[in-house]
């Protein structure tokens, strides 16, 4: 599933016609959903308009072939929750769902906020553990007690603790699907039993990165490491505070995106630009011919 990134024009508004590329891109090479306002997606900058802009074209664009995931991160249980139902309003059809942004809440307070969201919807929820860039730690020991809230679903995993995904399967079996969140450990985390990926490459290479994981998944272990050997200087590109930049940047090259993204945030310059544009060219150069990875493992996705 990509964590998309928001296009925006020179003048900072939504720029819908580059979108709808990218999101046109990524359905072509399979991915199965499409995650809206995470951290790729410049969340923090976009307005709930735009969000709602961004839902209802995503569904539009899709047309019922895969689900259309909103990222909810908001300071207070009382946002988070209008936030939540104003997605399910817009035909989102899933959550992905960081804990409180800036108040750093216990373990208590942050179950007792997943719980009242997940409460106040019918949509499937995915929790984001990523303790590393929020702060707070999302334990079995928590997910223990949120899961008497059926529609509490799936974790993306961001711990950076490859050992996680087998803690979660012998602890919580099938009933919390778990999808890696680090594109460093995108193969890794999927041979040891991961469900899915949330990736960020793949918003500039969605062929490649669905081609690792679908030849994964059948077995075919010598041919996605291939793949993923000469995929990983570009997949460190997400693991950095530039990764937005770094990403969209690496959209450019491959005719899926523009750079432009919004103040704060500025595209990158100088020694580091080159440092990037020099990896982003060389992967280009020997940009893999791919096998028919398309017909591996026939699932039919749908939406919640």
């Amino acid at each position: 599933m990509p964590a998309v990134t928001t296009k925006f024009t020179t003048a900072d508004t939504l720029d819908l016609k580059m979108f709808e590329v990218n999101i046109n891109a990524q359905v072509e090479a399979g991915v199965s959903g499409i995650i809206l306002g995470g951290t790729l997606g410049e969340a923090s900058t976009l307005s709930d308009d735009e969000k709602r802009i961004l839902i209802e074209a995503t569904v539009g664009l899709v047309d019922g072939k895969i689900p259309v995931i909103i990222n909810i991160a908001e300071q207070s249980t009382k946002g988070a929750i209008m936030a939540a139902n104003n997605a399910e309003k817009y035909g989102a059809s899933g959550l992905m769902m960081l804990p409180p942004m800036r108040y750093k809440a216990n373990d208590y307070e942050t179950v007792t906020y997943f719980r009242a969201i997940a409460q106040s919807t019918d949509l499937p929820v995915m929790i984001y553990n990523n303790p590393v860039d929020y702060g707070i730690e999302v334990t079995l020991d928590m997910f223990e007690e949120m899961l008497n809230c059926e529609n509490i679903q799936a974790v993306k995993e961001s711990t950076r603790d490859i050992s996680n995904i087998t803690r979660i399967k012998n602890r919580f079996g099938d009933r919390l699907k778990v999808l890696t969140g680090v594109d460093t450990l995108g193969l890794e985390s999927i041979l040891m039993g991961a469900d899915g990926w949330v990736a960020g490459l793949v918003c500039a290479f969605p062929r490649e990165t669905v081609a690792i994981y679908e030849l994964a998944k059948a077995g075919k272990i010598t041919e996605a490491l291939e793949i993923y050997r000469w995929f990983l200087p570009l997949l460190e590109l997400d693991i950095s505070p530039q990764l937005v930049q770094n990403i969209k940047l690496a959209e450019v090259a491959t005719g899926i995106g523009t750079e432009n993204v919004r103040a704060p945030r500025l595209p990158l310059h100088g020694d580091e630009r080159q440092r990037v544009l020099k990896i982003i060219q060389e992967g280009m150069h020997s940009r893999p011919t791919l096998p028919d990875y398309k017909t591996l493992n026939k699932t039919t996705y749908h939406t919640a």
